[in-house]
C-alpha cells in the first residue's frame, strides 16, 4: 500500500503487526523531539501516539501528507481537532478499548473506599486489629451519579448494574444508551440527591476545573466523589476544602493535575504534598485505563478503524 506510519510512543504489537500485513510500512521512534517531528512529518500518512507530544496547528500544517492521527486511550485534548478538520486530516481514539478497564477500576474505588480496604490493609500490617475504625458503607441504595455518558460512564453503569443501587446520569452531548442501567437527569437532581458522584468527561476548556467549589457547594448530602478522567478536571484545593467541611465525606483520583505530559510521573507541587495527608483519599496513578486486556484492545480497534477509513 505505501502508506507510511510513525509510531511515537508503544502501544501493543498488534497494531503495527496488522497493518503491516495490509501494506502499511510502520516506524518507531519514542524519544522524537517536537522539532524533530515538526521536520520530517511531511513524509508520513500516519502517526500513532498516547500522549507524550501534542499536535497543535503548526504541526498539524506541516504535514502536508498527513492522513490520520490514530491516539491510543480516550481523551483527544492534546490534538487541535479544529486543525486536523480544516487539513483533512482523520482523528482515531480507542474508549471501546479501555472502557471495562475504567469501569471496573471504578467499582474498584468505590468498593476500596466503602469498606475502608486500603486503610484497614495499612493498619493490619501495622499489627493493628481496629475493627470499629473500618466500618464502611453499603452501595445498595446508593444513588451513583455519573457526570458524561459517553464510553466509560456506560461501561460503570453497567459494572454497577447488580449492586442494587439507583444509577443516574447526566451528558450534555450523548444520547442515554443502555437502557434501564442509568436514569438520565437534569443536572440539578444530581446536586439534590447523589451519595456518589463519578466524572467521566472528555477535557476541554469548558470541563476544566469542573470540579470546583462551586460544584462542590452545590450538593445537598454528603458525597463520595471520583474521578478517573482528567486531572484537569478537578480543583484539588477545592477538592480538599470540600473534604474539610463535610461536603464530600471520601474521594478517589486515578487522575491528578500534578501529572506530567507525558503521564511518566508528577511535578512537585505543595498541593499534593498536602492532598496525600487526606486519609479518605483513595489514590491510584492513572491505571484505571491500564490493564492487560485493555493494552490489546486499545491497539486492535485502532487497526479496525483505520482498516475501515482505508476500506481495506
Amino acid at each position: 500500500m505505501g502508506k507510511r506510519i510513525l509510531f511515537l510512543e508503544t502501544v501493543h504489537p498488534i497494531l503495527a503487526e496488522k497493518l503491516i500485513e495490509l501494506g502499511f510500512e510502520c516506524e518507531f521512534n519514542y524519544k522524537i523531539t517536537y522539532d524533530e517531528l515538526l521536520e520530517v512529518i511531511p513524509s508520513y500518512n500516519g502517526i500513532v501516539l498516547r500522549s507524550r507530544i501534542s499536535f497543535d496547528e503548526q504541526l498539524i500544517q506541516a504535514g502536508t501528507n498527513l492522513e490520520f492521527i490514530a491516539r491510543s486511550g480516550s481523551g483527544l485534548e492534546i490534538i487541535d481537532l479544529e486543525s486536523c478538520e480544516k487539513n483533512s486530516v482523520k482523528v482515531f481514539s480507542s474508549p471501546e478499548g479501555n472502557s471495562d478497564a475504567v469501569g471496573e477500576h471504578v467499582v474498584g474505588m468505590l468498593l476500596g473506599l466503602a469498606n475502608n480496604i486500603h486503610l484497614a490493609n495499612a493498619s493490619i500490617r501495622r499489627k493493628e486489629w481496629l475493627r470499629e475504625e473500618h466500618r464502611g458503607f453499603e452501595i445498595k441504595g446508593k444513588t451513583i451519579a455519573l457526570i458524561g455518558f459517553g464510553h466509560m460512564g456506560q461501561s460503570v453503569a453497567k459494572k454497577l448494574s447488580g449492586f442494587e443501587a439507583s444509577v443516574i446520569e447526566y451528558d450534555k452531548y450523548t444520547e442515554q444508551s443502555f437502557g434501564s442501567l442509568a436514569k438520565r437527569v437534569p443536572l440539578q437532581e444530581i446536586f439534590e440527591t447523589a451519595d456518589v458522584v463519578s466524572l467521566h468527561l472528555p477535557l476541554s476548556e469548558e470541563t476544566k476545573e469542573y470540579a470546583n467549589a462551586a460544584f462542590f457547594n452545590s450538593f445537598k448530602k454528603k458525597i463520595v466523589f471520583i474521578n478517573t478522567s482528567r486531572g484537569g478536571h478537578v480543583n484539588v484545593q477545592d477538592l480538599m476544602s470540600a473534604i474539610d467541611s463535610g461536603i464530600v465525606s471520601h474521594a478517589a483520583l486515578d487522575v491528578l493535575p500534578f501529572e506530567k505530559s507525558s503521564l511518566e510521573g508528577l511535578n512537585d507541587n505543595p498541593l499534593f504534598e498536602k492532598l496525600l495527608t487526606y486519609s479518605n483519599v483513595l489514590l491510584t496513578p492513572h491505571v484505571a485505563g491500564w490493564t492487560n486486556e485493555s493494552y490489546y484492545k486499545l491497539s486492535y480497534v485502532l487497526f479496525e478503524k483505520i482498516k475501515g477509513h482505508y476500506a481495506l
